[in-house]
C-alpha cells in the first residue's frame, strides 16, 4: 500500500581527502560553485550510494550500475519475475517506486514522477579542491625507469548537506511504501559508510533526520539543508579562511536554531521525527529540540 504521511529529510555527511562527486566533463573536478566557493553533489550521485546498498542488501533495482541496454535490463526482470510487462517489472523494484522511472521499449511508453526527491547537496562551508599526483603502476616502454604519471582531484575536508522530500499523493502511481521509506533510511547511511572505493574512501554519515508528517498535511518546513549553519567548535562565526582550513568534524559544530523555528510552526502537524548523529558532529541546541518534541523523537547516536 502507497505510503500516506509527508516526510522531509535531513542528510549531512563529511568527505575527506577524497572527490565527493567529479564532474565527468571537466576532468573530473569536483562540482563546485565558484562563487560561494561550496561543494556541490548531485542527486543522482546520492541515489547511486542508495542503491549501491540496496544491491548489497540483495534488494530488487532498476538501475543495478552495469552497462546493459533497456532491452536487455527489462528481459532479466521480466524472467526473474515472472511478468510480461515492463510496467509490472519495474513495480518489483524499489528505486523506480521511490525515485520514479521512464520507460519506452517497443510499444509499451510509460513516466513515474517518483514521490522521493533529493535535491543538490551542498557543503556548508567553503572549501578547498586540491589536484594532486601519483606514478602509474606500469612503466610506460622499454626504460624501466620511466614512469607515467596520474592527475585526480580531492577535497581536504567537506562537510556535506542534503534535502529530500517524500511526496504521498506520487507514491500512488508508484506504488511506494513505508516499508520503502524505511529502507530508504537505513541504506542513505549504511549506502555512505560503504563508499569504499578508492575516490570515494573518506565518505561519513554524520546526521540523518525524518520529519514525519500527519495524514492529511500537505505542506512543507522546505529546504533543511538551508536551516542548519555551521560554526566554531565553540559557537563562534567563522571567517572564510577558517572555513576554508576546517579539516575534521572535531573543529566545528552544527546550529539548529533555524530548524527550531521552523518546526514550532509546523509542530502540531508532526507526527514523528527520527534522528541519526554521529557523536563526533556537535550540534548544539539538540536538547531543546527533544525538549519539544518529547516522545515523538526516536534518536540513535553511534
Amino acid at each position: 500500500m502507497a505510503f500516506k504521511n509527508r516526510r522531509e529529510i535531513l542528510f549531512v555527511y563529511s568527505v575527506k581527502d577524497a572527490n565527493p562527486n567529479g564532474d565527468p566533463l571537466n576532468s573530473n573536478h569536483p562540482r563546485y560553485d565558484d562563487d560561494s566557493g561550496r561543494i556541490l553533489v548531485s542527486d543522482v550521485r546520492i541515489k547511486r550510494t542508495i542503491r549501491d546498498q540496496w544491491i548489497n542488501e540483495g534488494k530488487d533495482v532498476f538501475v543495478d550500475g552495469e552497462i546493459k541496454t533497456l532491452d536487455q535490463r527489462a528481459k532479466e526482470l521480466k524472467a526473474k519475475f515472472g511478468v510480461e510487462s515492463g510496467r509490472e517489472a519495474l513495480a518489483r523494484c524499489i528505486d523506480t517506486r521511490l525515485f520514479g522511472v521512464t520507460f519506452a521499449l517497443g510499444k509499451e511508453a510509460f513516466a513515474w514522477t517518483g514521490p522521493l526527491q533529493f535535491k543538490w547537496g551542498r557543503s556548508l562551508h567553503r572549501a578547498e579542491v586540491m589536484l594532486v599526483q601519483g606514478t602509474a603502476a606500469f612503466a610506460t616502454g622499454d626504460n624501466k625507469g620511466q614512469f607515467s604519471f596520474r592527475n585526480e582531484y580531492i577535497v581536504p575536508f567537506s562537510l556535506i548537506a542534503d534535502y529530500a522530500i517524500a511526496n504521498q499523493h506520487t507514491s500512488v502511481t508508484t506504488g511506494a511504501t513505508d516499508e520503502d521509506l524505511d529502507s530508504l533510511f537505513g541504506a542513505i547511511w549504511l549506502g555512505t559508510t560503504n563508499l569504499i572505493t578508492r575516490s570515494k574512501v573518506g565518505h561519513q554519515p554524520r546526521l540523518l533526520m525524518e520529519i514525519k508528517y500527519r495524514e492529511k498535511f500537505d505542506g512543507i518546513i522546505g529546504a533543511l539543508d538551508e536551516k542548519i549553519s555551521l560554526r566554531g567548535k565553540n559557537g563562534e562565526e567563522l571567517s572564510n579562511d577558517q572555513e576554508r582550513c576546517l579539516r575534521s568534524c572535531d573543529e566545528l559544530s552544527i546550529n539548529i536554531s533555524k530548524l527550531l523555528k521552523s518546526i514550532e510552526r509546523v509542530d502540531s502537524e508532526i507526527e514523528s521525527v527520527r534522528l541519526v548523529r554521529d557523536t563526533g558532529l556537535e550540534v548544539a541546541q539538540l536538547d531543546l529540540l527533544e525538549q519539544k518534541l518529547g516522545g515523538r523523537l526516536k534518536k540513535d547516536e553511534r
